[in-house]
């Protein structure tokens, strides 16, 4: 048995009952769920029908997330998330650059390495290299004026929290912005990269081994061996290449606005909704999150 999620973006529901009900009938599905009004609904089908990706296209074009997964061990007991234009909707390393004057070539690599393009770690010393002599203190002002949190991630990890889930921020990002997003979204613990700091100024290097695609994996790999639970019962969401080892590993990998590269290879995508649809995929009801 496989259940199929249709969802929308909350701030703008337009998910018409007459046409999710035209394609549970069409589709032979069991009973329809409403998880949220408008929103997100639900509904079981014996086996994955022949057009799914042909109708997931043309749900798309009006603005509607579809996902069609296996029932069985759909809610996960852990989640590991990365944290640029994923928990939040920057990526640190670009508004840094911007404050450095270097914003649109460090924004055009970051980019590039977010589809593949570019060899991650490669791509990640050049651009703290063009950081070098950046004040230390600007990555305070960069975290209170330029930061903002993706909606849905409090009740993400608040909601996965209080059902016994474990949350984990694993990002190529730097600590010192990991530390305060951590925190601020209530994740277990967090894992990114340390820029070194020299006489209160940026030197343009990062300390090694980088944390890029492989140390996610691991970081996946060690903390759900140690919570003694296995791949299959995590959840994944992130929204770049080096995202993509994670993404695979995990149970659930979830694409979130993903580079069109990254979101080729995963199953479940997410385009419309924001970080509360990573609950709804799961079989919450909006009425069961927790803000």
């Amino acid at each position: 048995m496989h259940v199929v999620t249709l969802l929308t973006n909350p701030a703008r529901p337009v998910l018409d009952p007459a046409a999710v009900e035209a394609l549970r009938n069409a589709w032979g599905g069991g009973d329809l769920r409403w998880l949220a009004p408008g929103i997100a609904a639900e509904f079981g089908v014996p086996a994955l029908p022949a057009n799914l990706w042909e109708v997931w296209t043309e749900m798309q074009a009006l603005g509607i997330d579809l996902i069609a997964q296996p029932a069985e061990g759909r809610r996960k007991r852990m989640l590991i998330a990365d944290m640029d234009s994923t928990m939040i909707g920057q990526e640190c390393i670009d508004e840094l650059a911007d404050e450095a004057g270097v914003g649109a070539r460090v924004a055009e690599i970051t980019a590039r390495a977010m589809n593949g393009e570019l060899d991650f770690e490669g791509a990640l010393r050049e651009r703290v290299g063009l950081l070098a002599g950046l004040p230390a203190e600007v990555i305070g002002k960069v975290l209170a004026t330029r930061i903002t949190h993706t909606p849905g991630g409090r009740e993400l990890i608040a909601t996965m929290k209080a059902s016994g889930a474990y949350c984990v921020l694993v990002s190529g990002g730097f600590t010192s912005f990991a530390a305060r997003v951590a925190a601020d979204l209530g994740f277990d613990e967090y894992r990114a990269n340390t820029l070194l700091v020299a006489d209160g100024k940026l030197t343009g290097k990062v300390a090694e081994p980088i944390l890029g695609r492989e140390a996610k994996v691991a970081a996946l790999t060690e903390i759900s061996a140690r919570l003694g639970i296995a791949p299959d019962q995590v959840m994944a969401v992130g929204d770049g290449a080096n995202d993509l080892g994670m993404l695979g590993l995990a149970g659930a990998g979830v694409a979130l606005h993903a580079k069109p590269a990254v979101a080729a290879q995963c199953d479940i995508r997410i385009n419309h909704g924001d970080l509360t649809a990573l609950l709804f995929v799961q079989g919450y009801t909006q009425a069961e999150f927790i803000a």
